[in-house]
């Protein structure tokens, strides 16, 4: 999958990569990290590679938060409580015990930030916290891996 996406964003004009990686860094699981590491790996300046990475994937995780309190909003209303499925348990004790900076900056090991902030947000946190946490871990996960894809261009020569 991952050579599809290098692929298609080495198919654009030069003009338009960066465009491309915004919209495969909007994709989950793909987000900044890959997205920086497939642009930087393509030959796009690590820079513009890093930037538009990070926008698609903030953009993409903002549309999940924006919906997922807007769901919630509408889901709430008027009703109680509802008890938690023994798996959303166990998510709502790791997000009571990091709270949102927490799960924002490490969650992305295990979920993608659209589905970890969409989760946050269902579990009552405030929409623009969760929105700032995760616009802060994906600019460090992006540059972490953009930085990770250069060191390896640099190493190895590019591909």
């Amino acid at each position: 999958m991952f050579i599809a996406l290098q692929d298609f964003t080495e198919s654009l004009p030069a003009a338009l990569q960066w465009l491309g990686l915004i919209l495969i860094s909007a994709i989950p699981f793909v987000e900044s990290y890959f997205g920086a590491f497939i642009g930087v790996i393509a030959g796009i300046n690590p820079v513009v590679a890093i930037a538009a990475a990070v926008v698609g994937n903030v953009v993409s995780m903002a549309i999940f938060v924006l919906s997922a309190h807007g769901v919630r909003v509408a889901a709430t209303k008027n009703s109680a409580p509802q008890e938690l499925s023994p798996r959303k348990q166990k998510l709502k004790a790791r997000f009571d015990r990091y709270g949102i900076a927490g799960v924002s900056l490490l969650g992305q090991l295990v979920l993608p930030s659209q589905i970890t902030s969409a989760i946050i947000v269902g579990f009552g946190a405030p929409k623009n916290k969760v929105i700032f946490w995760q616009v802060i871990s994906i600019v460090l996960w992006g540059v972490a891996f953009g930085l990770l894809a250069l060191g390896g261009v640099q190493l190895l020569g590019p591909a």
